[in-house]
């Protein structure tokens, strides 16, 4: 099996979601051996960013590795567990609210589109949304 980059990479639709880690120099930890759960937002998701955003963001680092960091969890977080969390602590530090229903589940106020694809060092969830820790939403 490919890690979570490799994965994510051969999706072919994580494009900006691997441009935003390289840039905030977050690859490394999604490439180590640990195990992590990654809430990885389609390139339709980044594109729903109000106009600039992520250009602006690719030129504040510091910002960026915020976000990348607030769509990391660690530890191997999959449907199942996912039912019976609310929360979840990310790398960027603050919590992420988990909402499960019929099937279905929220990460904040973004949908996850599929579950459970598997890494050698973790696994994805595809979301809806690019998800903004407090602190950095609030600016």
């Amino acid at each position: 099996m490919a890690d979570l980059v490799e994965t994510a990479v051969n999706a072919g639709n994580f494009n900006t979601l691997v441009k935003a880690a390289k840039a905030a120099n977050l690859i490394e930890i999604l490439k180590s051996p640990g195990s992590f759960t990654l809430f990885a937002p389609t390139d339709e998701a980044f594109a729903k960013l109000p106009k600039g955003t992520l250009d602006s963001l690719l030129q504040d680092i510091p910002k960026l590795k915020k976000i990348v960091a607030y769509h990391i969890v660690s530890g191997d977080v999959r449907s199942d567990d996912l039912v019976q969390i609310n929360e979840a602590e990310t790398l960027e530090g603050s919590i992420v609210a988990i909402e499960s229903a019929d099937g279905k589940f929220k990460v904040n106020n973004a949908n996850v589109l599929k579950t459970d694809i598997l890494t050698d060092n973790g696994v994805i969830h595809i979301i809806d949304a690019v998800l903004m820790p407090a602190m950095v939403a609030g600016k």
